[in-house]
């Protein structure tokens, strides 16, 4: 299996993690999906109420230069720690 259809089953696999996942971790995750299907943060950032907006807006912002092929294989990676943890 190449890197995209590895990409594609923890992206299936990563909306069945426990319960106990943290939202930290979910932030990681949306932000590394994001970089990895859109590419570098493209929009502004959300305005002061959009608490929940922002959090998600900043950990994509945060990973801006990664690769899309590298943001793949991190999120791979965190999907496959969050399974077994």
């Amino acid at each position: 299996m190449g890197i995209a259809e590895d990409f594609e089953k923890a992206s299936k696999d990563a909306l069945d993690l426990p319960a106990t996942t943290t939202d930290g971790d979910k932030l990681i995750l949306y932000g590394l999906f994001k970089q990895a299907t859109v590419g570098d943060c493209n929009t502004s950032r959300p305005g002061f109420l959009d608490l929940k907006g922002k959090a998600k807006w900043d950990a994509w912002n945060a990973l801006k230069g990664k690769s899309k092929e590298e943001a793949m294989q991190d999120y791979i990676t965190k999907v496959t720690q969050l399974q077994e943890a």
